[in-house]
C-alpha cells in the first residue's frame, strides 16, 4: 500500500467549486488501505476552515491529517520576533509566534486571495516596512512562493511576486516554508512514517508539487485540473510519473500499478 500526499487547491476544488470524483477517490483510496495526508500551500484560510470545506465536498478527513504552511511557520520561527504580511484569516494559526510591527528578527510573507484585503496586506507602506526590516538584518521567510493560482475567474497573481520583489530590493533570498521546501515534505512523510520512494505526491502545480516532490525523491502524479496547462508540462522539462485527468482516476491507476 502507498503513502499519498494530496494537494488541495486545484485537486479537490477551484475557488470553492468541487472537482467531480475527488471525494469518492479519497474514500476508495482509504478502502484499499493507502495512507493519506492532505498538504496545502493555502494561506488565506485556517486549518479548521480548510478541513471543514473539504468535508462539505464530501471528503472524509480528520483535521490532524491536514498539513498547512502556517504550522510550518510556527515550527520554524518560534522564539523570534516576526513581522507578518499575511491575511488576517490565518493569524490564528500563527498562535505562538511573537508578531510585531517593528524591530523584527524575520519577515514572514503569506499568500494572496481574491478579496480586497490582499491590496491592504501588500500595500506600498507594508512592503516598504518589510524592506526596512530586511535592510536592518531581518531574515525573509514565505509560506510559499507561488507565482499565480487558478480561480473561477482565471489565473490570478499570487504572493510569490511580492516575495521576489523583496528579494530583489533587499538583496536576500527567502526561505520557503511550504511546498516545494524539502522540510515541508519531510514533515509530511514523518507524519505518515513513510519512505520517499514509496510515497506519491498528487498535485496540479508542475513546480511546487511535481518538481518539489521529485527533488525529495517522491513519485509524482500530475492532475489535469486546477493550474494544469499543457504548455507548462511541455516546456518545463519536468516529467511526472503519471498524468491523470483528475484525482478520480488515481485509485484505479494505482490498483493496476502496485
Amino acid at each position: 500500500m502507498a503513502a499519498i500526499l494530496l494537494d488541495i487547491d486545484g485537486v479537490f476544488h477551484v475557488s470553492g467549486k468541487p472537482i467531480p470524483g475527488a471525494a469518492e477517490a479519497v474514500a476508495t483510496l482509504r478502502e484499499r488501505g493507502h495512507r493519506l495526508r492532505f498538504v496545502t500551500n493555502t494561506t488565506v484560510r485556517t486549518r479548521r476552515d480548510i478541513a471543514a470545506g473539504l468535508r462539505r465536498f464530501g471528503v472524509d478527513l480528520r483535521e490532524e491529517e491536514l498539513q498547512t504552511t502556517a504550522a510550518a511557520a510556527v515550527r520554524a520561527l518560534s522564539g523570534r520576533r516576526i513581522l507578518a504580511l499575511t491575511m488576517s484569516s490565518v493569524v490564528g494559526d500563527l498562535d505562538g509566534l511573537d508578531l510585531v510591527g517593528e524591530d523584527a528578527d524575520a519577515v514572514l510573507v503569506g499568500g494572496a486571495d481574491e478579496g480586497e484585503e490582499t491590496s491592504r496586506v501588500f500595500s506600498y507602506m507594508n512592503l516598504a516596512r518589510a524592506f526596512a526590516e530586511l535592510q536592518s538584518g531581518a531574515d525573509l521567510y514565505c509560506l510559499h512562493k507561488n507565482r499565480w493560482w487558478q480561480t473561477s475567474r482565471g489565473p490570478l497573481l499570487d504572493s510569490g511576486a511580492f516575495v521576489a520583489g523583496l528579494e530583489y530590493a533587499a538583496g536576500v533570498e527567502a526561505v520557503v516554508l511550504g511546498k516545494p521546501s524539502p522540510v515541508y515534505f519531510e514533515a509530511a512523510l514523518a507524519a505518515l512514517e513513510a519512505e520517499p520512494k514509496l510515497t506519491w505526491i498528487v498535485g496540479d502545480d508542475i513546480e511546487a508539487d511535481i518538481a518539489g516532490g521529485q527533488r525529495y525523491g517522491l513519485r509524482t502524479a500530475l492532475v489535469r485540473t486546477g493550474k494544469f496547462r499543457p504548455d507548462d508540462l511541455e516546456s518545463s522539462g519536468i516529467t511526472p510519473d503519471i498524468v491523470v485527468n483528475s484525482l478520480a482516476e488515481l485509485p484505479d491507476w494505482l490498483e493496476q500499478a502496485l
